[in-house]
């Protein structure tokens, strides 16, 4: 018989506990009728004989009545407890108060296991595979623990870009007149893609200004969460010093990726636009559609290449490489992560912009009406106070983008390349891992 606590063996010979050969316990006289259970005959009278009958029930399935032990007799083994797995009953029991030992009970056998021992966690996660709510988490950390340092940074950059942005729109793309042409069902042709041309020329100017802002502020930021990954403190100073020298690299890697972000949408929608027509309006919405796609797809692919290029100092080429490996296998995943993420830090962002924009507006010469009317200038009083909200708006998505790129790569190497053990060692936690060199890296 198999004695492995919590487990019991189905095929236990009958007579669990008692030698062979024993005499079996005396049969009880006090039967009511003096009548013999259906499978006992009659005692014989003629003289001694078998007093039970030969079929016996299986093996393993019978237990003798209960009646006071006999001397000199073992007493029979505790009844099987729950199966492997399975925490038995703690109250009164055969082998006393606790009941008998099994998995969970009190001084039984896996007796106060809770579990795998917790992550060391030296910086603002764990070191082990993250979960979604654990990588936003740590960027919130990050801008709590080392607030002086990213506040400096978000803020300088912030307010850099929004200077430049004001002055431009104030003194040298302040032409709204040129874009009444693209509300006017009488206006020319040429007077439309005047218009057009103004407003491209406009969008592009600011958004290359802001391109410049937030790449810069990426940089140093990246350098900010993986200190906080470690748990050491860094200055503004040593961000930029770890930064500068990949900066160059960034952004050429920016820019190549919305060079083929630009041509794989040409390439889709240029021979709708070119054949015309209702065949054209169609195929032009379908290629759009692909475009879409494939643009997602590969900035989705490539959307671990800036913390790469920066933390490994990589080359664009070896950058872009190691994001596509990362990824691979996991692309739902890092989608998912990344527009959550770009959703919650901009609905934050708008929060607080609109508000400023809607005083701005108030205060201005024109009023509220004329912050619907796109042809009206608004003038110096709306671009500053709307400025303002922007810088603090800023604030928010500067840290929490940069800071969700970083702990998902972070994520993605501890799970593809065990990056815990050098991040380990790195910190200076003792006894965690084996000294070696991790794969990959």
């Amino acid at each position: 018989m198999n004695d492995t606590p919590g487990w019991a063996s189905p095929g236990s010979a009958p007579s669990d506990g008692q030698e062979p050969g024993t005499s079996t316990p005396p049969e009880p006289a006090d039967r009511p009728g003096g009548t013999q259970p259906a499978d006992q005959p009659a005692k014989n009278p003629q003289g001694p004989g078998p007093q039970w009958s030969p079929q016996q029930p299986p093996p393993g399935q019978w237990s003798a009545p209960p009646g006071p032990p006999n001397p000199g007799q073992a007493p029979p083994p505790p009844p099987p407890g729950p199966g492997w797995g399975t925490r038995p009953p703690t109250g009164p029991g055969p082998t006393g108060p606790a009941g008998h030992g099994g998995y969970g009970a009190p001084g039984g056998w896996g007796g106060g296991w809770g579990g795998p021992p917790p992550a060391a966690k030296p910086g603002v996660i764990p070191l082990r595979p993250l979960g979604v709510g654990e990588i936003l988490d740590g960027a919130v950390s990050t801008m709590r623990t080392y607030w002086r340092t990213v506040l400096g940074i978000s803020l300088t950059v912030a307010i850099v870009i929004e200077v430049i942005v004001v002055l431009l729109q104030g003194l040298v793309l302040d032409d709204s007149a040129s874009t009444t042409a693209l509300g006017d069902a009488s206006a020319t042709v040429d007077e439309q893609l005047d218009a057009m041309g103004s407003v491209l020329l406009s969008s592009g100017v600011i958004f290359l200004v802001s391109l410049v802002g937030t790449i810069t502020a990426t940089a140093l930021l990246t350098a900010v969460t993986s200190r906080a990954v470690l748990g050491k403190p860094v200055t503004t100073g040593e961000a930029w010093r770890d930064a500068r020298p990949q900066l160059l690299k960034l952004f050429g890697l920016i820019l190549l990726l919305l060079a083929m972000v630009t041509v794989v949408a040409l390439v889709c929608v240029l021979p709708g636009a070119l054949l015309g027509g209702a065949a054209g309006d169609a195929l032009t919405a379908v290629g759009s559609i692909g475009s879409i796609v494939v643009a997602a797809s590969l900035l989705v692919r490539f959307s671990l290449a800036p913390p790469t290029l920066m933390l490994e100092k990589q080359g664009i080429r070896k950058a872009m490489a190691r994001s596509a490996k990362l990824v691979r296998g996991s692309w739902w995943r890092v989608f998912g992560i990344q527009v959550l993420s770009l959703i919650i830090a901009n609905v934050v962002a708008l929060i607080i912009a609109v508000p400023f924009a809607l005083v701005g507006a108030a205060v201005s010469p024109g009023g509220l009406s004329a912050f619907a009317d796109a042809d009206t200038d608004l003038g110096w009083t709306y671009l500053i106070v709307s400025g303002i909200g922007s810088v603090i708006g800023s604030l928010i998505t500067f840290p929490i983008t940069a800071g969700v790129a970083v702990l998902l790569y972070v994520d993605q190497r501890i799970r593809r390349e065990a990056l815990d053990l050098d991040l380990a060692r790195a910190a200076g936690v003792q006894g965690y891992g084996t000294p070696g060199t991790t794969p990959g890296s």
